[in-house]
């Protein structure tokens, strides 16, 4: 039997819980032009997803009220003031809610702190808002009205059950059981369950179609969990959308009719930086299979990482956004801002498509992520058979790459054609394991991370292995990148361009792929608007201007990245710099190479040229997440 205390309580939470469902099927209603690819099976999922939000948005809300309602005083006065505690705490929430149903109409997405940064202009135009929208008051005082109304008040018997019974230990410590118990439960419920990761906005796009994420999530979640982000600061270099387009410098690449339907498989290796390889050292290596592949592909040379983390590597090499503010997108608070994804860009034209991740599941939000950018499925450690449990466990951070990888090819036959599938190795990170049985088997070099490097290419060989005997082999396109470079030896590599550089492979084993130039500048944001490109779809695709076709041959390519709170923009002459204070610095440009010092008399024209390209992906890149207008340029 629940003790009176927690049944109450648990009646009063019921009621938010109802007013919350009541504000999704306002919020859908109001909405529901966004919405309509999705079909009614897929809309009820997502109700039914969006219970889990609500109960962590409503304890988050009430932990004052829940501490409050712990006190077992049933005396009229008392429970009248925990009513108005109760009603003060969530009218703004049921306000904010409200008020979303047509803010989502103009920002495309759930309220965020954004509120207290246009504070003054709300104060200034809040006699025409309300004059716009004072229909809104209706819900709002319905609702108001009936938590008021059926707000539950203790009874006799629920006073009765505290007052009457002896004050004994076994009293007093069944008391304590309860406020435990409700601790935990309260903590459990904010954090949205037992998985590694607290429930976070992304969580909420994690199904088909994506856009029924926003009727997932509630306007009191998105805006709670907002806070603690360090805010991005607003561009203003340029006032006019002409002059901005034309400084991004904007290649949309031209329709390629016949293009193949062919399976695409991106192979996003951890650490594999190109200071480890020997195809672009001379032939001083540890990955003596990548070097033999890469001369059946195409090698691009003058490849960078967007980002110098592994959690800024998915959005830039799944979405073609690259990493350029210090927090990572995959935990801001701009998860729900519009992005297409080469999951659902490729969905739309009858891929399936999956990201493999042999850590546990959540590890730097990729599951969410993957969501996201609409990839239909994810596996991660709990999928793997055996899970933390197998043999095949590092001990550290998840599968050992090796039977990873051919766990892989075996899923990528199961997977229904055509496919688009990443996988995210992870044995070559710190502390760089090597499985028992191989010990010694790779050259230890002189990092810890070369023999794991080694370890790594030898997986890599025997995935191909297993992937050529599969009748889709011949139908694929193979995409090999790293997500980020690693430990350094090379002096070579040890500046601002080496930190980034690592390779970008791309392999058919069944056609010829298109002419490209192998000397250009490609960055990991190009993989999207290559694949799009290849398949012939970049027509009609919603593509990020920031990255280009690897195919496109009207451009020499561009790589963008962020380090020391200064921006690069790389181009084949120069590498460009824009500082936190705003200076331009020009550098001469060679492959993994850069001067610590700029140029004295950098040509003025080039100057302008590429700061002002590098100004507009800034302004694009941190205006379009304020105000969800990345694709609007």
């Amino acid at each position: 039997m629940i003790p009176p205390l927690l049944r109450l309580l648990l009646r009063r939470l019921l009621l938010l819980m109802g007013a919350y469902l009541c504000l999704r099927a306002g919020f859908f209603l109001a909405n529901r032009a966004a919405f309509q690819e999705a079909d009614f099976t897929q809309v009820v999922l997502a109700f039914g997803h969006g219970f889990r939000f609500d109960i962590s948005a409503i304890l988050l809300q009430n932990v004052l009220f829940l501490l409050l309602s712990l006190v077992p005083a049933f005396g009229l006065g008392w429970q009248r003031f925990l009513r108005g505690v109760y009603l003060v705490f969530n009218a703004p929430a049921l306000a904010i809610n409200i008020i979303d149903s047509e803010y989502f109409k103009f920002i495309g997405r759930r309220t965020s702190d954004e509120l207290f940064t246009i504070t003054g202009d709300i104060e200034r135009q809040a006699g025409q808002l309300v004059g716009h929208y004072w229909f809104l008051l209706i819900p709002f005082g319905v609702l108001f009205g009936l938590l008021w109304y059926f707000y539950p008040m203790p009874t006799a018997q629920d006073a009765a059950y505290y007052t009457q019974e002896p004050r004994t230990i076994r009293r007093f410590a069944r008391y304590a059981l309860e406020i435990v118990g409700l601790a935990i439960l309260t903590v459990l419920g904010i954090r949205g369950g037992l998985q590694l990761k607290p429930l976070r906005t992304g969580h909420a796009f994690m199904q088909t179609p994506p856009i029924l994420g926003h009727v997932v999530l509630n306007s009191t979640f998105t805006f709670q969990k907002s806070f603690g982000y360090r805010p991005v600061e607003r561009r203003h270099y340029f006032t006019s959308p002409a002059a901005l387009r034309t400084a991004l410098a904007i290649h949309k690449p031209a329709p390629r009719p016949g293009a193949p339907r062919d399976n695409v498989v991106i192979l996003l290796v951890e650490s594999f930086a190109s200071e480890y390889n020997g195809i672009e050292n001379g032939g001083k290596g540890y990955t003596p299979f990548f070097d033999s592949l890469a001369t059946q592909g195409l090698l691009f040379r003058d490849h960078y990482a967007n980002g110098r983390r592994s959690i800024e590597s998915l959005p830039a090499v799944l979405a073609g956004l690259p990493g350029l503010m210090e927090s990572p997108f995959i935990t801001s608070n701009f998860q729900t801002d519009e992005l297409h994804g080469l999951g659902e860009l490729l969905s739309h034209h009858g891929y399936a498509t999956s990201v493999f991740h042999g850590a546990e599941n959540g590890t730097m939000g990729f599951n969410t992520f993957s969501g996201i950018a609409g990839m239909q499925r994810y596996y991660g450690l709990n999928e793997y058979p055996g899970g933390a449990k197998s043999p095949d466990y590092d001990g550290h951070w998840g599968i050992f790459d090796e039977p990873y990888l051919r766990y892989f090819a075996h899923q990528l036959g199961q997977q229904k054609e055509p496919f688009l599938s990443t996988v995210f190795t992870l044995t070559s990170h710190e502390p760089f394991p090597v499985p028992a049985k191989y010990k010694g088997k790779f050259a230890p070099g002189q990092l810890p991370i070369h023999a794991s490097i080694g370890y790594t290419d030898f997986a890599l060989r025997q995935f191909f292995k297993e992937a050529a005997k599969q009748p889709w082999y011949g139908r694929t396109l193979f995409i090999l990148l790293a997500d980020h470079t690693s430990q350094t030896l090379r002096p070579e590599y040890q500046n601002v361009l080496g930190s980034f550089k690592t390779p970008l492979l791309l392999f058919h084993p069944g056609r010829a792929l298109p002419a490209a130039d192998v000397h250009r500048i490609t960055q990991q944001a190009d993989v999207t608007a290559s694949v799009v490109d290849y398949l012939g779809f970049a027509a009609d695709a919603p593509l990020l201007p920031f990255g280009y076709s690897v195919f496109d041959s009207t451009t020499t390519g561009r790589a963008i990245f962020l380090r020391d709170n200064s921006h690069f923009l790389v181009h084949q002459d120069f590498v460009t710099e824009l500082t936190a204070t705003n200076q331009l610095r020009l550098y001469p440009y060679q492959t993994h190479s850069m001067p610590a010092e700029p140029l004295k008399n950098p040509d003025p024209r080039k100057l302008k040229q590429y700061g002002d390209e590098l100004k507009a992906c800034l302004q694009l890149f941190t205006n379009g997440l304020l105000d969800n207008s990345l694709y609007k340029h």
